[in-house]
């Protein structure tokens, strides 16, 4: 029952996309053409060109600055990077989990999956006290709460908390417990704050 579901939404998938692709195809190109009588109305607007005009020794003594180049380390560079080091530790826990076959055996909670989920948690919550101690002052209620820095306090602090739950949860379960909904929630919700404010 659950494959048939499965196919079932595979080719409604396949069928949608090829009739958007039809409906598309049958529309007529955009044109982006400016119409004629626009160039002869537009050539009184023409300014002269001043290759061969100006002041040589004006333009001698002007010194070209150096382009910015930020740091390579700073207090919002280490959020950042703490920040994508928890999406991709997350992602690893997700690609760990283990799939025992005998489902009466004991749980393994030392696992590469469960090492990884503590690394994710610990690296979730040093990049919500770096953020804090950063950015404490972008976070404004009076911005309301569609702000990006405001949803990125939100969606972060919420991810984290989350997968923290599930995490402890999980380890401290002699018997399997369902966890992944509630930590990819929250890896989810850290993804979409980095996501908003990169």
């Amino acid at each position: 029952m659950i494959a048939d579901f499965k196919w079932g939404r595979l080719f409604a998938g396949f069928a949608l996309a090829f009739w958007s692709l039809a409906g598309f195809a049958a529309e007529a190109p955009l044109n982006l053409a400016l119409p004629a009588s626009f160039a002869r109305e537009s050539q009184s607007f023409m300014l002269a060109a001043n290759d061969s005009v100006g002041d040589q020794t004006m333009s001698a003594n002007v010194q070209k600055e150096p382009a910015f180049e930020p740091k390579l380390l700073s207090p919002n560079k280490l959020h950042q990077y703490l920040g994508v080091s928890t999406a991709l530790l997350a992602g690893a826990a997700f690609i760990t989990h283990p799939h025992p076959s005998d489902p009466n055996a004991p749980r393994e909670t030392n696992g590469t999956h469960a090492q990884l989920a503590k690394a994710t948690v610990a690296m979730a919550a040093a990049t919500v006290a770096s953020g804090l101690l950063t950015h404490w002052d972008d976070f404004s209620t009076e911005d309301g709460w569609s702000d990006p820095d405001n949803l990125h306090v939100l969606l972060g602090v919420t991810g984290a908390a989350l997968m923290a739950y599930a995490v402890n949860r999980s380890a401290n379960s002699s018997t399997p417990i369902s966890h992944a909904a509630l930590s990819e929630l929250g890896a989810l919700g850290m993804v979409v704050a980095i996501k908003l404010t990169w």
